[in-house]
């Protein structure tokens, strides 16, 4: 993935005919749904984790 942080319009465009020809035009509309769906979930569970306290140490009520 790092070539298409250098990609100028030329190489977007054939990426995007690639992908056209290959997924077709139809199922492009729900590949990106999918993907846009994907990405909020994963930001979802990444805000989840950091919200949650650190469990890897001792709770208070652990202690004998």
């Amino acid at each position: 993935m790092f070539f298409l942080a250098f990609a100028g319009p030329t190489e977007l465009w054939v990426l995007l005919a690639v992908v056209v020809i290959f997924f077709g035009a139809k199922k492009l509309p729900g590949l990106a749904r999918a993907m846009g769906s994907s990405i909020t979930q994963f930001k979802q569970g990444l805000a989840e984790e950091q919200s949650k306290p650190d469990q890897l140490g001792e709770s208070e009520g652990d202690k004998d």
